[in-house]
């Protein structure tokens, strides 16, 4: 997960429809999935109303790692919780000077489910569950 910076996210809308997009991401020792927005951004206000997500990883090849998730808002402030900004930064060493937009945001998705297939060596396919419920 952390050789690719890059993943797709996807939030539910008020209209229970899918929302995705390209964004980048951090990723803790934990497997959480860290990336920055605006406070204006579709999937900031459908993470608001509903925190389950969705991400999915890829490779060039036949190589995918879907995951899924509950999201919770991450502090840049409180010292308490400054692993998840670092775990970004370490993706992404221009995020300290993102902090000075307007409405910039961060969100981390915690595990619940993850599946890898690789189908350049396969199938090959793990699947791994979380303990915990959708939050």
């Amino acid at each position: 997960m952390r050789g690719h910076p890059l993943a797709v996210v996807a939030t539910i809308a008020a209209d229970g429809g899918p929302q995705a997009a390209l964004v980048g991401v951090g990723v803790t020792d934990d497997l959480e999935v860290i990336f920055d927005t605006v406070s204006t951004s579709r999937k900031h206000a459908n993470l608001l109303a509903d925190p389950r997500a969705a991400v999915t990883f890829s490779d060039p090849g036949e190589q995918t790692l879907q995951f899924e998730g509950a999201a919770a808002p991450v502090s840049t402030t409180d010292p308490s919780g400054a692993a998840w900004p670092e775990a970004y930064y370490r993706a992404w060493p221009d995020g300290p000077a993102r902090l000075a937009w307007p409405g910039l945001v961060y969100w981390r998705i915690m595990p619940r489910w993850l599946r890898y297939s690789d189908y350049d060596r396969g199938p090959l396919i793990f699947e791994r569950r979380f303990d915990g419920s959708w939050a």
